[in-house]
């Protein structure tokens, strides 16, 4: 990540010890090395408008989740847009005091005074709770969403929100433990925290000479608003405008090279910022090292693999299925019947599996599958070759209690959170994880073994991928591994496979975040007791509006997720947790060995693995060969292998459209419009989603839910019907020629 983009220069840098000073250079230069402790946290304001946030970006991110292209309402856009709220009612709350009987003689009052950098920062916490895992909405959530919309067999209420709760704080309780080898040290600096730390700075600068920034963010919000009716109901056609698909309506080929949503996405484009910002987050708080990184890896897979793979190679028969789909399909190209190969105890029912037949992915879900093997064991070795002896000499130093930098020695002036907290925290979510497998195993199929297991994995892979995290702004995930872990060892069980990998996966991404957060608050001098409670309150009062709000969309919107059932263009198609239960039929109620294995079709593909351990080696051998050529430094394979990660449920409009605009922002605007970058880049980007959101929601209480419509040309999509069809000779499915 390039964090030049994001640097600024503080000036209140006193005179220091040297040994206290920063020892990362960008740290140094991005964070204030004072304090004023005397500034009030635990405010009506920070609570108020903390709980708010935190509630409604857990309700609009649940609620967007469902739809075509997901929104993700991001905690910059919370960041932003609180500030003039929070600066409001410091002026027009009373600043009367009183005292609240039990708290002895201390006073409070419901203005103490200017509203400050440090209530924002609990505030923008409280509201990064309600983004959820990624951005969106808790992880388990999913495993709702495939039982009752995919798998059409039940779970209660209650054992969701068990394990929606459960996988959101268990890493928490190891997390805190382990924050004085990745918190407390200078060295590991988590690069993205100063993304948040210029953020704040740059808000809190008192700056009067131009247009406020405030002023800006609610004229962009209004723009935003009033423009999504179009594509968001008048014109759907906006959101995906393919040119070549009408040029050549009765050609399947032009329409797979055309189509954004179906294909390669060649000459489509869009004027819906839902669609760009969709998957990505918004390009306009995307550095442009990274977007160029995702550029060339998007180019080379989708430009290059693909259609050698499809037109070329014709590999694993690409071409009697769509070229581009996250479906399953039979053998003959049509959609794979998944629901008749489940029996009554909710396991794979073999007579019927073997009727009929082995399961076959289009030529770009395998291919993401093979790369998606790489790139997590290419980020390990990679890692290791360029970054291992850093690592190592960074986790010694911290355990061995090297002097503490100027921030640590700061934050020393605050009380530590007791150990037994976390301690407390752990023992109660995983009794509440083992009640749950215990008594309610029926629901979830995962014994308390797999249980133990995913959590030991997790605690395991915590400290090392933190260290990574916080060295070099890579986080593995564990979410292949688990997946094909639990497929190998308990085949057959669709939910035991994916609560095995929510628990396994997201109690360590939860604490790798929950860690970041800490840093955060390291870096603006928070007292770590207020980190604490603000991030378990938040993360609890979200997940439980999160599962509230998709019970609610689950149980009022008829065959939500189901596309094939849905109205045409009803945007209720569930692109997540349609790659969320294909992985659950494909890893749990299949199984690796019957997909990956000797009895599948897809068992070459282990050999990524081996690709991506050997692929940054042969970097590395190159860089030490010729270390004049500093270009092969920077060749950084787990980027370029994770570049089309979101991929499905992702299509290449989000991608070309999502790195077009970054390109425009973040390269030209920074580069030669850079005093208006800094002021009001993130401002636009907050601005665009919000008004969005709030349009989005209108637009479903006052029209959706009475179902009215319309009926033209401009709402029937971007018209690329035969770009999802099959090529082979004799391949006959509905709506397709057959040829």
């Amino acid at each position: 990540m390039e964090l030049e983009s994001f640097r600024i220069e503080p000036t209140d840098h006193q005179e220091i010890d040297e040994e206290e000073r920063s020892p990362v250079e960008e740290v140094h230069l991005t964070v204030s090395y004072t304090d004023d402790p005397t500034l009030p946290v635990w405010t009506f304001r920070m609570w108020s408008l903390g709980l708010f946030s935190c509630m409604l970006l857990s309700f609009l991110n649940t609620f967007f989740a469902y739809r075509t292209e997901p929104l993700v309402i991001s905690m910059i856009s919370v960041q932003v847009a609180t500030l003039p709220v929070g600066r409001f009612m410091a002026r027009v709350l009373p600043e009367t005091k009183f005292r609240i009987k039990g708290f002895g003689s201390r006073e409070f009052s419901l203005n103490p005074g200017p509203f400050n950098v440090k209530e924002h920062v609990l505030i923008s916490i409280f509201a990064n709770a309600g983004s959820g895992f990624g951005g969106g909405t808790a992880y388990a959530v999913g495993i709702v969403n495939i039982v009752k919309a995919f798998y059409h067999r039940k779970i209660s209420f209650f054992a969701g929100w068990i394990l929606v709760i459960t996988t959101q704080v268990l890493g928490y309780g190891w997390a805190g433990i382990l924050r004085k080898y990745v918190v407390d040290p200078g060295s590991m600096w988590w690069p993205s925290s100063l993304v948040q730390v210029s953020l704040f700075s740059a808000l809190h600068e008192k700056d009067s000479r131009r247009m406020s920034r405030g002023k800006f963010f609610l004229i962009a919000l209004v723009c935003s608003f009033s423009w999504y009716i179009f594509p968001g109901y008048l014109f759907p056609t906006l959101s995906n405008i393919s040119w070549v698909c009408w040029a050549f309506p009765n050609s399947v080929t032009a329409q797979q090279i055309g189509s954004g949503m179906k294909g390669l996405g060649i000459g489509s484009l869009t004027l819906d910022w839902s669609v760009i910002a969709s998957f990505l987050g918004s390009p306009l708080i995307t550095p442009s090292f990274a977007t160029v990184n995702i550029f060339v890896g998007y180019t080379i897979i989708l430009y290059v693999v693909i259609p050698m793979a499809y037109w070329g190679l014709n590999l694993y028969h690409a071409k009697n299925f769509p070229i581009f789909s996250s479906h399953l399909f039979n053998a003959q190209g049509q959609l794979y019947n998944v629901t008749a190969i489940v029996n009554d105890q909710f396991e794979i029912d073999m007579p019927a599996y073997e009727q009929q037949g082995r399961i076959n992915l289009s030529v770009f879900f395998s291919l993401t599958y093979g790369i998606g093997f790489a790139a997590v064991v290419a980020t390990l070795s990679h890692v290791a070759l360029f970054h291992g002896r850093e690592i190592y000499g960074q986790f010694r130093k911290s355990y061995k209690g090297k002097k503490m930098d100027i921030h640590t020695k700061l934050m020393k002036k605050y009380e530590d959170i007791p150990s037994w907290w976390f301690h407390l925290m752990l023992g109660i979510s995983l009794v509440l994880s083992l009640a749950l497998c215990i008594f309610m195993k029926d629901q979830v199929q995962l014994p308390w073994w797999g249980l133990v297991f995913a959590a030991g994995l997790a605690l395991i892979f915590t400290l090392p991928i933190s260290i990574i995290t916080a060295t070099t702004n890579q986080t593995p995930g564990l979410n292949v591994i688990t997946e094909y872990i639990m497929g190998v060892i308990l085949p057959g069980r669709p939910i035991a496979n994916v609560c095995f990998k929510t628990y396994g996966y997201i109690s360590m991404s939860q604490a790798v975040s929950f860690l970041n957060d800490f840093k955060l608050g390291h870096y603006m001098k928070i007292p770590p007791r207020s980190m604490f409670i603000v991030q378990c309150a938040g993360t609890i009062i979200a997940g439980t509006i999160n599962i509230a709000a998709a019970w609610w969309l689950l149980t009022s919107i008829e065959n939500i997720c189901q596309d094939n059932l849905l109205p045409p263009n009803s945007p209720w198609t569930c692109p997540n947790d349609r790659v969320f239960f294909d992985a659950s039929v494909i890893w749990g109620l299949v199984s690796p060995k019957r997909i990956f294995g000797s009895l599948g079709n897809y068992g070459a593909l282990n050999w990524f693995f081996l690709g991506g351990a050997l692929g940054p080696v042969l970097v590395w051998g190159l860089h030490k060969a010729f270390p004049n050529q500093k270009w092969i430094k920077k060749i950084n394979l787990p980027v370029l292998l994770g570049a089309t990660a979101a991929m499905p449920p992702a299509t290449t409009l989000n991608f070309n459209s999502w790195i077009f605009v970054g390109i425009i922002f973040n390269f030209f605007v920074f580069r030669y419009r850079k005093a208006w970058w800094q002021r009001y880049n993130y401002v636009l980007s907050a601005a665009l989603d919000a008004g969005l959101a709030f349009m989005g929601v209108v637009l479903y209480f006052s029209l959706s839910m009475e179902n009215v419509s319309l009926d033209w040309w401009g709402a029937e999509g971007e018209h690329c019907g035969l770009a999802s069809c099959p090529t082979a000779k004799g391949i006959a499915v509905d709506g397709c020629p057959v040829f």
